[in-house]
């Protein structure tokens, strides 16, 4: 199993990455859009998107594709992803979605962003995460006898692991089924007015 590594803890730059899979977008837009869909787990606006482009820009993830200049307003920088970015955008959501972690928010964007997989890939992610979570638990399960009180900390730490071991494979049963729809272009989603 692949580790977690600095870069997928980049939530802003993967934000930019997913949000230009749906066509180009200037960083304002990009920011006012992670409002109106609740990517909450997203901090530091609008800061770190302007961080989160530049970087995501030098790196040739992204690139120019337009400027834009209305009479009275601002010129704004407008974004496209590349293929490079496209690759990169699938790795890190593929591997958030695969590797459990302490910090929860990772797992949140994952999900938020796994409609960028096929079908395929986000099952087998969701089925690599539900073993590790099977592991962890099992390990946990294997501690020395000691008295309670010194290991009620584990109690909630297997309850958590079931628990999203539980979720984990409740979605991977919706995606065999074909109970969680999945467009098959994520410009068809309806998203909302960006004002």
């Amino acid at each position: 199993m692949s580790e977690l590594r600095r870069e997928d803890r980049d939530l802003p730059g993967l934000t930019v990455l997913a949000l230009l899979l749906t066509g180009p977008r200037h960083t304002y837009e990009m920011q006012r859009l992670m409002v109106v869909t609740h990517k909450d787990f997203v901090t530091g606006l609008p800061r770190s998107m302007y961080h989160a482009v530049g970087k995501l820009e030098k790196a040739a993830l992204i690139e120019v594709s337009d400027v834009e200049r209305e009479a009275g307003r601002p010129e704004r920088t407008l974004y496209a992803l590349t293929d490079a970015g496209r690759v990169v955008l699938r790795e890190r959501v593929a591997r958030l979605l695969s590797v459990p972690d302490p910090d929860a928010t990772l797992f949140t964007a994952a999900l938020s962003f796994m409609g960028v997989l096929p079908v395929a890939d986000a099952t087998a992610a969701l089925a690599a995460r539900s073993a590790e979570l099977g592991r962890r638990a099992e390990a946990l399960r294997d501690l020395p006898a000691l008295p309670r009180i010194l290991l009620v900390e584990n109690e909630f730490e297997l309850a958590r692991l079931a628990a999203e071991q539980t979720f984990v494979d409740g979605l991977r049963a919706d995606l065999d089924s074909g109970a969680l729809a999945w467009p098959a272009d994520l410009r068809e989603l309806e998203v909302p007015p960006v004002m």
